[in-house]
């Protein structure tokens, strides 16, 4: 399960790829999908949250446009051996 770790408020626009970045803010990126041309996207910083991110967890935009974490999942199950 995941909780919120910072209220952005970020409006999302269609064509673009949210994300956090290494520095804690939330930047976005034009998709491919979106018409842009081959090569990398240019990144831009859209809101300043200045977060430190913990080892182990995910950090995303949720449907709000709030940053939220939830924990990785790791490791997962061994198969059996016949």
């Amino acid at each position: 399960m995941a909780e919120k770790v910072a209220k952005v408020g970020v409006k999302k626009q269609e064509g673009y790829l949210y994300f956090v970045d290494k520095r804690g803010n939330v930047a976005r990126a034009k998709m491919s999908r979106g018409g842009r041309k081959k090569g990398k996207a240019k990144v831009e910083v859209v809101a300043k949250a200045g977060l430190k991110k913990k080892p182990g967890y995910l950090y995303f935009i949720d449907k709000h446009g709030d940053v939220s974490a939830a924990k990785m999942a790791r490791g997962g199950r061994k198969k059996k051996r016949r």
